[in-house]
């Protein structure tokens, strides 16, 4: 006797999500048009879930969605008022930690990071600013980095490294004093190979890394976010 087959899914708060064998939790929620805010994962790359923003839980355990494997019959919480908290938390954390002045960033409307700051409803900051003093590094004729903007999400160094074949991007030390470094015996952009055409150049959700003389190319009220939210299913990529 054949037993019927059974469709492949698991539950993410409550409704039935289809996947397919091998795809994570945030794949198949985004494949079916279910928003599961993120900032370090982005769909040409491999998942490492640094910053663990799209943390959910199953069976009262948490971990994260870019790297869990979606399984039949998963029940998976991740919109509720406990997650959201402290996804939250975690943004907050973040804008604290660099310099994160939205007005004055290239950057607005474009920026993930500021993207899902709205759609966690943070209206303000708890946390004392830690105004570091990092560099801005202009060296590079094509370039900008403004290490001050940087939230560590790695994608640059994993775009360097998997697609341009060049290694430009690393990153260095532990805890508060993590930061992003730049592969070069000076330590600049223009010591570098890197070209204004590598994937690492546009790959940064945030505003880090900026082509040069390209200032308002896009005009504020046009950008990605300014018509469409980080949920949007046609936005839920970290970098086009």
């Amino acid at each position: 006797m054949n037993t019927p087959a059974t469709a492949t899914t698991f539950s993410l708060d409550g409704e039935d999500v289809p996947f397919l064998p091998g795809e994570t939790i945030l794949q198949a929620a985004r494949k079916a048009g279910r928003y599961i805010p993120h900032l370090c994962w982005h769909p040409d790359f491999a998942p490492q879930g640094s910053c663990r923003v799209c943390t959910v839980k199953i069976k009262g355990r948490p971990g994260s969605a870019c790297t869990m494997h979606a399984a039949a019959g998963q029940k998976v919480e991740s919109n509720t008022d406990e997650l959201n908290a402290e996804r939250k938390m975690l943004l907050q954390m973040l804008f604290v930690e660099g310099n994160h002045f939205c007005p004055s960033c290239e950057k607005s409307g474009n920026c993930l990071l500021q993207a899902t700051a709205y759609e966690m409803n943070m209206e303000e900051v708890l946390f004392e600013e830690f105004y570091p003093r990092r560099p801005i590094d202009a060296s590079h004729p094509d370039i900008l980095i403004d290490f001050n903007r940087c939230i560590m999400c790695e994608l640059c160094v994993r775009a360097s490294h998997d697609v341009d074949g060049k290694d430009v991007f690393a990153i260095a030390g532990h805890g508060i004093g993590t930061h992003l470094v730049v592969n070069s015996m000076s330590g600049r952009l223009g010591d570098t190979d890197m070209a204004l055409t590598d994937r690492a150049t546009a790959i940064c959700p945030v505003g880090a890394i900026l082509p040069k003389r390209r200032g308002f190319v896009i005009p504020i009220g046009e950008r990605r976010y300014d018509a469409q939210t980080a949920a949007d299913p046609a936005t839920q990529e970290a970098s086009s």
